[in-house]
């Protein structure tokens, strides 16, 4: 009889921290960080507390151990591996992370970072595993813009309301979800907020755009019925919004982001990862200049795992 496979159990979450060179911007430089106590160099990260998502944890762990404000960027995907002694795996997300501030001082976890070009990064790490994280890092373009498009939260049964459904609010879970996005698409540096002229729509990023101070552009083309009666119109609009500048969040509804997306990655031969477009769930977008290069898919703001 052979014992059953032991699935992750320990959440980890860290990031490929990166800044343009302080002597040259058109070239970049990568932190690497030495622990005393394991006496190794490596990548920031650590473990989720309780409650806490993979990427709040990546930008926590990154400000503990290098003092470093970030903004997030691109997914990175993961690595899992087994603990030594014991029988349990480990799994440990990344994103790339670029420095927007802060400078480093000495923690009780990490007594040295050393910023470095990126071709001198691989021999000063200790694990073939970070290794292979800054190989995903570097195979698109580092400077990249972000442009972040959400499905709304959830409403209820479209069946069971009596009213417009133009006006149909999110309910209770919804609401939930509408709060954590804002923290959630925070870290990506959003700054301006855009929505399909639906109560559900706005609602879902009313939060942030009053966490932001700004206001929300309705987008009647962005609606399902606006969508399907101009498909080259709104798909017009949203790459005018993409193209503006910032970082973009743009809520839209169910029947329209599948085929948005298709369409999107079809265009700049883009390979999407698999996602279920459920409520409250995100799209990732990178961009080089008006080029999409990258994207990734977040799907729930809401914490799923803990390692309590």
């Amino acid at each position: 009889m052979t014992d059953k496979p032991v699935k992750a159990n320990i959440f980890a979450a860290g990031a490929v921290l990166w800044r343009k060179a302080p002597d040259n911007p058109q070239s970049i430089e990568i932190a690497v960080i030495h622990r005393p106590k394991y006496d190794d160099w490596s990548f920031p990260k650590g473990k989720l507390d309780p409650g806490e998502t993979f990427l709040t944890a990546a930008v926590r762990e990154v400000q503990e151990e290098t003092s470093m404000n970030v903004r997030l960027g691109r997914h990175l995907g993961g690595v899992t591996y087994p603990i030594p002694g014991h029988r349990k795996l480990k799994r440990v997300e990344y994103w790339a992370a670029e420095s927007v501030g802060g400078e480093f001082g000495a923690n009780n976890e990490v007594d040295v970072l050393h910023w470095l070009p990126v071709d001198e990064v691989p021999d000063h790490l200790s694990y073939p595993m970070d290794r292979m994280i800054l190989r995903r890092f570097v195979a698109v373009p580092t400077d990249t813009r972000t442009v972040l498009l959400v499905r709304h939260a959830k409403a209820g049964s479209r069946k069971r309301y009596n009213g417009d459904d133009t006006l149909r609010p999110l309910d209770a879970t919804g609401k939930e979800q509408a709060a954590a996005l804002v923290g959630q698409l925070r870290l990506f540096g959003a700054d301006s907020v855009y929505a399909a002229d639906r109560t559900r729509c706005i609602d879902t990023v009313l939060p942030l755009a009053e966490a932001l101070g700004v206001e929300v552009t309705a987008e009647p083309l962005l609606s399902e019925e606006g969508y399907q009666a101009d498909p080259a119109a709104a798909r017009a609009r949203i790459l005018e919004i993409a193209s503006a500048g910032g970082t973009p969040v743009i809520c839209s509804q169910g029947g329209v982001i599948p085929d948005l997306m298709a369409w999107w990655s079809q265009s700049a031969g883009v390979t999407l990862p698999s996602a279920r477009n459920r409520k409250a769930s995100t799209w990732v977008l990178s961009f080089v200049g008006d080029q999409l290069v990258a994207a990734d898919h977040l799907d729930s703001p809401l914490p799923k795992v803990s390692n309590a």
